[in-house]
């Protein structure tokens, strides 16, 4: 994998929320170390909307979750960017990967189907189903919601050293096979991030660890499209007792219910602190930039972090 070397002031990071409603508490730790990991070196955060057409996305959502990092003493250093503003440079990275890509037709059902062993998670691995179609039939039409793949090759790897999680051992032919860039003018998730984050100048992301598995295909847009490759953080989720994410079903976790009971930011900030080794049980902070000279990456427990309303 390419590196670079990067300058302490010279590193970007990025908040990346989604509009399909209020910001948690899971998201605000995430945020949380990656705002912190960015003043901590002098570096520089941008604040991107992740609002590509998608079927739970709330009207209002992104006004609101700006008030909700506001409040909690997030800022950034750019005016605030959307995805949906962005479609030329997706659609130009688009046709960059033309050549290698083909039309699938394949449900999530079909998928499953095709699993030769059981596949954990979220992350589904192709199979190459379509590929092998359209091979026997060069002359297979599709319509505009037909999704694109890209056609790996023995070229492309995808492994990487995660700055927190550590090594990724498997590729992205192992994990997740050729993916989906686009389905008919809508653009995947992966293509985007990518396209976003170099354009961006983002050096570092930090995430949570649920996306750890997708990342080598990620890494496999930027080689080809010749594109710098930033350095990645994978955090641990905030979970429920039974340990799923952090969920309805956990109770309401919503910064904006915090705020309407009139609890102060600093609780919510100290309790996220002390999950990530920074404070001691009898300590707390005010303010978001009070944990500046605390943070360190040295500290935070690999597991996932449980949350209980007793812990404010």
């Amino acid at each position: 994998m390419r590196e670079r070397m990067i300058h302490d002031y010279d590193r970007v990071g990025r908040l990346a929320p989604s509009p399909t409603g209020a910001l948690h508490l899971g998201n605000i730790r995430t945020f949380m170390i990656a705002w912190l990991q960015m003043r901590r070196c002098g570096g520089r955060m941008i604040l991107r909307i992740e609002d590509l057409d998608h079927p739970k996305h709330k009207p209002g959502a992104d006004s609101a979750l700006q008030e909700d990092l506001r409040w909690l003493g997030f800022d950034w250093d750019a005016p605030v960017q959307w995805q949906s503003q962005r479609l030329g440079l997706y659609q130009a990275a688009l046709q960059q990967l033309h050549a290698s890509l083909y039309p699938c037709f394949c449900s999530r059902a079909d998928i499953q189907r095709a699993q030769s062993a059981p596949h954990p998670g979220e992350i589904l691995r192709y199979p190459g189903i379509c590929r092998r179609r359209i091979i026997k039939d060069p002359g297979t039409r599709f319509s505009e919601k037909t999704a694109w793949r890209l056609a790996l090759t023995e070229d492309d790897d995808g492994r990487f050293h995660d700055g927190f999680a550590g090594e990724m051992t498997h590729s992205a032919a192992e994990l997740t096979g050729d993916f989906v860039i686009a389905r008919g003018e809508n653009i995947a998730y992966t293509l985007a991030v990518v396209v976003d984050d170099a354009e961006m100048g983002i050096t570092d992301v930090v995430r949570g660890d649920d996306i750890f598995p997708a990342t080598p295909s990620q890494i496999v847009l930027y080689q080809r499209l010749g594109l710098p490759i930033p350095r990645f953080f994978h955090v641990p989720l905030v979970t429920g007792p039974d340990g799923a994410r952090l969920a309805k079903r956990h109770g309401d976790t919503r910064i904006s219910t915090y705020r309407a009971a009139g609890i102060p930011p600093g609780r919510i900030l100290s309790a996220l602190a002390r999950s990530c080794g920074w404070l001691r049980k009898d300590e707390s902070v005010s303010t978001l930039a009070e944990l500046i000279p605390r943070f360190s990456w040295e500290t935070i427990p690999h597991e996932a972090f449980v949350w209980d309303d007793a812990l404010l």
